[in-house]
């Protein structure tokens, strides 16, 4: 072989044909490992959803904070959230502080979505007022919608990022609405609270998802618009006369913040009843149905045994478990009986109830509750302190603007189940904690300082609610707030029937709450 040939065959096969096989695995390797990274990345990116928001390892749910015109996959919620994005983003940059709306925002259940739905349509009713119709108080509003999963599973993910978002351009200064009093929401309002972050609750009402009980305040910075289970049962007393030997309590057992302190201050408004409480034991969530059907059954039997002076049974439970109990008295053996059941705020869920027997309010059966608000209240049953119908008619006139002009379209609204009234309340406390705390020569409030305004609204710092008056007490309590007692109609509605208060009549013109 020649010298060539030699130094041809050496090169091709020591060099060059293996330094190909290597090259060409390595470039092989290279693209497998950079395709495993690239999936991993992408697995990764697809657990995000929005702006703010991502599904948690083993969830499919879209939890955290919504910066963005995101409407959590809910089309009933999208005309809404587009308003709320539009406003957001005419607003200058430096010129807002933010507030967040907290929600079940992913339920699945339509009962819960109509009050996201109906809330979210309020709260951004105040936050258009406040930056196009205040005579250009500073700061403006931003709202954002924090959602810690259908059953606050997720309410630590949702709390720590809003904690981010108080240290941030963002400047949050107040969380509103938190949604039902369960387990879930006293614990994301312990944690708010614990790190300085004001919360003004739109719908909670448990007695323990408050301060002042036995003279603590276990959550500072916590305001209210709504009165406590306590001050309703003591306002539905006022107007039913109540008495021990007409009325059964039925409740659920264990209960959750909301039914138990519901049962507690029924208990104490019939103390001396002959008739044993009868419980019912509902799924942990409780917007399932669950077997209590068959309970409820059981207990009409029951209702029926009773003597004929009992025309009253006070019903101590969510809503699920309310129209379950409707609709087997609607087949209860007593027929030529009359009953009256009085129950508490979550009735309002069933004002557009499709489940709900409605029959059932044919049959000598009335169901009436202490709403937190209805749209007749003012306009039916004035009175001359605690509201008016002037302070309910600007919202009326919000929405009437909302439907034909540049602040909507928000979507169907509705304003029987009061829902819309307190998102609006709830966000328009909010927004006069805010700026009230706002120094001299300064455009915004030091976080700490907002919760310390809610000792103040009272007198002539009260806010005058579309639900009546917001006056706070030194725990941040409504005092003598008005409760509309409403009853389910068998057309599918709700009726107003009368304003009753917890100190039995209206506040006085000064509305101070007494030490």
């Amino acid at each position: 072989m020649a010298r060539t040939d030699v130094g041809t065959w050496i090169r091709e096969s020591v060099w060059e044909i293996p330094l190909r096989r290597y090259l060409a695995l390595l470039v092989t390797a290279a693209l497998v490992t950079g395709l495993v990274f690239a999936v991993r990345a992408l697995a990764h990116e697809d657990r995000s959803c929005a702006p703010g928001v991502s599904r948690p390892e083993g969830s499919d749910e879209c939890v955290g904070v919504a910066t963005g015109a995101y409407d959590f996959g809910h089309t009933q919620l999208r005309d809404v959230v587009r308003a709320i994005a539009r406003e957001n983003d005419r607003l200058k940059p430096g010129s807002y502080v933010s507030v967040a709306l907290m929600l079940p925002y992913s339920s699945a259940s339509p009962t819960s979505l109509n009050d996201i739905q109906h809330q979210l349509q309020g709260a951004y009713l105040a936050q258009y007022q406040a930056n196009h119709d205040s005579n250009g108080q500073e700061p403006a509003i931003r709202l954002v919608l924090a959602n810690p999963g259908a059953t606050g599973d997720h309410w630590q993910r949702a709390v720590d990022q809003l904690e981010r978002m108080t240290k941030s351009a963002d400047r949050l200064r107040a969380v509103a609405g938190i949604g039902q009093s369960t387990d879930n929401n006293k614990k994301a309002v312990k944690a708010l609270t614990g790190r300085g972050i004001p919360v003004v609750g739109s719908s909670i009402t448990a007695d323990d998802l408050a301060n002042g009980q036995g003279g603590k305040d276990p959550y500072p910075g916590l305001a209210r618009v709504s009165p406590t289970n306590t001050d309703e049962a003591r306002a539905l007393a006022s107007f039913a006369k109540v008495t021990a030997g007409k009325a059964l309590l039925v409740y659920d057992k264990p209960g959750d913040p909301y039914t138990r302190t519901l049962q507690e201050s029924f208990a104490a408004l019939i103390k001396g009843s002959p008739y044993e409480p009868q419980p019912f034991t509902p799924p942990a969530d409780r917007s399932e149905e669950g077997t209590t059907a068959n309970t409820f059954r059981q207990i009409t039997h029951l209702v029926c045994d009773t003597s004929r002076e009992t025309d009253t049974i006070l019903f101590a439970g969510r809503h699920t478990q309310l129209r379950q109990f409707i609709n087997a008295l609607g087949g209860r053996g007593c027929q030529d009986r009359s009953f009256t059941v009085l129950t508490g705020d979550e009735a309002s869920y069933l004002t557009h109830e499709s489940d709900l027997d409605r029959a059932a309010l044919r049959h000598r059966l009335s169901v009436r509750y202490t709403s937190l608000a209805h749209p007749d209240a003012w306009t039916k049953d004035p009175a001359r302190t605690g509201g008016s119908a002037a302070d309910f008619g600007v919202l009326r006139q919000l929405l009437t603007t909302a439907g034909r002009g540049p602040a909507g379209p928000i979507g169907s609204a509705a304003l029987d189940d009061g829902q819309l009234i307190i998102g609006y309340d709830a966000l328009q406390l909010a927004v006069h904690g805010i700026r009230e705390a706002v120094p001299d020569g300064r455009s915004f409030p030091a976080l700490t300082d907002v919760g310390l305004q809610w000792p103040q609204v009272k007198g002539s710092l009260r806010v005058s609610g579309a639900s009546g008056w917001i006056c706070l007490d030194m725990h941040g309590n409504p005092y003598d707030k008005a409760v509309p007692i409403v009853e389910l109609t068998p057309e599918g509605s709700s009726r107003f029937v009368k304003i009753a208060w917890p100190e039995g009549k209206p506040p006085a013109k000064q509305c101070l709450p007494p030490s």
